[in-house]
């Protein structure tokens, strides 16, 4: 995917500036931040360096106020992500010394992308997957830790660990169920299945399928949409709703009381109450 703006355009302390080897920071709107992987040559495969480079990318997003919208993607046209690279592109003196190590491969996958994924889950702040080609094993389960997932018409998504005798151990074992059902993800993991956008689509991967042409700017426009709104409001939702998944309803409806102390004191909700009076639109500043 192409960048419209430079980092400078809209830049915010720090992200836009941030230089990595495996990853492109910009922030191509106003409180919109993009981390786009660039490895398009081995179709943007993860490696440990990426993983370290996205958990510093994630950090940087999460820690600025001022950004309030994360889009992940990748480069080129053939995958947004394919998983761990074994290819043998990405291993070198960082693979020999996991296999050497007692328990040094689930200590690679505690530090690579199960941090990665459980960073994006963890977030306060709303994140969405822009997908074009290949989304795959930890490709998808990236994929799936953010908020919301937008795939190109084009796009190809499913579980290929199985093929090679590889376990979804990137988080892929608790977000494929909970996306598509157990028995969904079980076939589509044992099979090592790939779908179409379409069929992603209906089996509950994706939030949106979008025509190639179109994809990069309904990236922007949601993120643009997102950044909008209230920030409070939109990191206690967030906040709310993901603690709900796993909680009783009792237990959620006291955390909105606990929520509602923050947010209805809040020189955003005053903004929000005259802009709706004076039928005009809000100007919110997350305080």
């Amino acid at each position: 995917m192409g960048t419209e703006t430079t980092n400078k355009d809209h830049a915010s302390s720090g992200f836009g500036e941030a230089r990595f080897d495996t990853l492109i920071c910009d922030v191509p709107r106003p409180h919109v931040a993009r981390i786009t992987l660039n490895r398009p040559q081995a179709m943007n495969a993860y490696t440990f360096v990426m993983c370290a480079e996205l958990q510093a990318a994630i950090a940087l997003y999460r820690d600025d106020d001022d950004l309030r919208a994360l889009i992940v993607t990748g480069a080129g046209e053939r995958a947004f992500c394919t998983g761990g690279d074994i290819g043998g592109g990405g291993g070198g003196e960082h693979s020999r010394r996991v296999a050497a190590a007692p328990m040094g491969h689930g200590r690679e996958m505690r530090d690579g992308m199960q941090a990665v994924v459980l960073a994006l889950r963890r977030l306060d702040k709303p994140s969405m997957a822009v997908i074009r080609g290949y989304a795959v094993a930890g490709g998808l389960a990236l994929a799936l830790g953010c908020d919301f997932r937008f795939a190109a018409a084009s796009a190809k998504l499913g579980d290929t660990s199985n093929k090679a005798a590889l376990l979804p151990d990137e988080g892929g074992a608790w977000l494929f169920p909970r996306a598509m059902g157990l028995d969904k993800a079980l076939k589509m993991t044992l099979l090592h299945e790939i779908y179409n956008a379409e069929t992603a689509f209906r089996l509950g991967l994706v939030t949106e399928v979008v025509a190639d042409t179109d994809l990069e700017q309904r990236g922007l426009a949601f993120g643009e949409a997102l950044a909008a709104k209230a920030p409070l409001a939109v990191r206690l939702s967030k906040m709310m709703m993901a603690k709900a998944m796993e909680t009783s309803f009792e237990a959620s409806l006291v955390d909105a009381q606990m929520a509602v102390m923050v947010t209805n004191p809040s020189q955003d909700v005053r903004e929000g109450i005259a802009a709706f009076r004076e039928k005009r639109a809000p100007k919110f500043e997350g305080r």
